[in-house]
């Protein structure tokens, strides 16, 4: 008779992992480089990990609106870029109208 034996190490892993994205994780650093007393580069680092659930019911949801990650951010993109040429267009006949009547 074979027994089948299975490693603690992965099931610890797997809900250490559960827990990280259930509740959510914060890694925060700073870097300065610093020549002489002045501040040359600073670098501020933040890190999230959570479930989707998760940072949602925390306010995040920075991928609804991304272009890389949805449509609607892609549509998103269109209607901005769309707005600023409207913009423009509106600017010029402004300038146009401003010419003829000054």
């Amino acid at each position: 008779m074979s027994s089948i034996t299975h490693s603690t190490r992965s099931s610890n892993l797997a809900d250490i992992l559960e827990r990280v994205l259930d509740k959510g994780i914060v890694i925060a650093g700073d870097i300065t480089i610093a020549l002489a007393d002045v501040e040359l580069l600073q670098i501020r680092i933040r890190l999230l990990v959570a479930s989707v659930d998760k940072a949602e019911q925390i306010g995040i949801n920075w991928w609804r609106t991304d272009p890389m990650f949805s449509t609607s951010g892609q549509e998103l993109q269109q209607l901005r870029a769309e707005n600023e040429e409207l913009r423009h267009r509106l600017a010029q006949l402004e300038a146009k109208l401003d010419n003829n009547t000054g």
